[in-house]
């Protein structure tokens, strides 16, 4: 199996899992992943956040790690990548108003690029206009966005995934192995053990 090269846009309180896992998931299966955020480079940090479940109306909240960041925004381009990873939290709330992600992210869907979206990382999806006649899965809280971008919003367990043509999507970290699973599929990647 050839290597992949995988996107993965984060920020500041991307969520904590959303964005460990995914890395480390596709590292491990012999992947390589560039991490990057608009603003910083190569071997600066972002702070992640944790969000849980804990029976509360929403999510609670709470700081998670430093992540550090293993390449530079300003320097990608979707054509150097077979692939993109959006992790949820709160980085895709002020990333969908940055311009360049938005062209970054329509570009990987006008090449029919697979593109992971978890929880959150919908309101990308939405921001960029990718979204209409698609049916995908997102946060609960990300339906409303997801509908008035013309998408579909998948009502389905948090443990599941959503396959809809290169889009691949989920609604929180719980749903890491349907996810991460539909994806590496979506990728070609074989595992044999």
């Amino acid at each position: 199996m050839a290597a992949k090269t995988i996107l993965m846009l984060v920020g500041d309180y991307a969520e904590d899992y959303e964005t460990m896992v995914p890395f480390q998931t596709l590292l491990a299966v012999g992947h390589v992943v560039h991490a990057v955020c608009p603003g910083k480079t190569a071997g600066d940090r972002v702070a992640t956040a944790i969000h849980d479940f804990e029976g509360d109306q929403t999510y609670s909240e709470k700081r998670g790690h430093n992540f550090t960041l293993n390449a530079s925004f300003e320097t990608v381009t979707a054509g150097s990548y077979d692939a993109l990873v959006i992790p949820g939290g709160r980085a895709p709330e002020y990333l969908r108003l940055n311009p360049a992600v938005l062209a970054l992210v329509r570009e990987f869907d006008a090449a029919g690029k697979p593109i992971a979206a978890v929880c959150h990382g919908a309101q990308l999806l939405a921001a960029a206009g990718v979204l209409k006649g698609r049916r995908v899965s997102a946060y609960p809280a990300c339906r409303p966005e997801v509908e008035l971008a013309g998408g579909e919003y998948a009502d389905i367990a948090i443990d599941d995934a959503v396959t809809e043509g290169n889009l691949i999507t989920a609604p929180a970290w719980p749903a890491h192995p349907a996810w991460m699973s539909r994806f590496i599929a979506a990728l070609g990647t074989r595992i044999e053990l």
